[in-house]
């Protein structure tokens, strides 16, 4: 069936059933005399239901009014910060977070590998991304320290960090050792 014979049905159905509807008794809601029953039924509504019942339904509508008002006064408080709220949030850049990732340690192994022969008097070993450079004497000391500057320069991108130094007599097992562990710099 198409719409337009659905229509036809419909309206046919609604003429069938508006046939049977009395209007004359929608007369006395519409005469002139209806405004003047409704005055005299809220004139005698005080003797009818009694005073205290009045009392008590004008304090409950003042009560539904008062919180219709403040309602509506905290919904428009709430759109207005949430408004700013929003514009703030706009606002506000994305910062990147920075972090320190490991280098890898076959990396930092194939450095050592390359490095050991030009530093004969130390002991240089890697240790997953860290570096140990120790020597036995303190007559190793210009070594020592440009083997952790070739460290400091060794790869692209690394950021590497003294986890341990010591130089002298009062060190505990090398009068010149330094553990540095090596990362590179993550920016997210």
């Amino acid at each position: 069936m198409n719409t337009i014979g659905e229509v036809k049905l419909n309206f046919s159905k609604l003429q069938e059933s508006l046939k049977g509807f009395d209007w004359r008794s929608l007369k006395k809601y519409a005469s002139p005399h209806a405004a003047d029953d409704l005055n005299a039924f809220l004139e005698k509504l005080p003797q009818n239901a009694g005073q205290t019942m009045l009392m008590i339904a004008g304090v409950t509508w003042a009560v539904a009014g008062a919180t219709g008002l403040f309602t509506t006064v905290q919904l428009q408080k709430l759109t207005e910060v949430r408004a700013s709220l929003q514009e703030a949030q706009a606002l506000k850049p994305t910062v990147p977070q920075v972090t320190d990732v490991p280098v890898n340690a076959r990396e930092v192994e194939d450095f050592v590998a390359k490095i050991k022969d030009i530093y004969s008097g130390l002991k240089i070993t890697a240790n997953g991304p860290s570096i140990s450079i120790t020597a036995g004497g303190l007559g190793a000391f210009g070594q020592f320290r440009e083997a952790i500057g070739h460290v400091q320069n060794g790869g692209q991108g690394w950021n590497v960090n003294i986890q341990d130094f010591c130089v002298g007599r009062e060190c505990e097992r090398y009068p010149l050792s330094a553990s540095l562990r090596i990362n590179k710099v993550s920016v997210k």
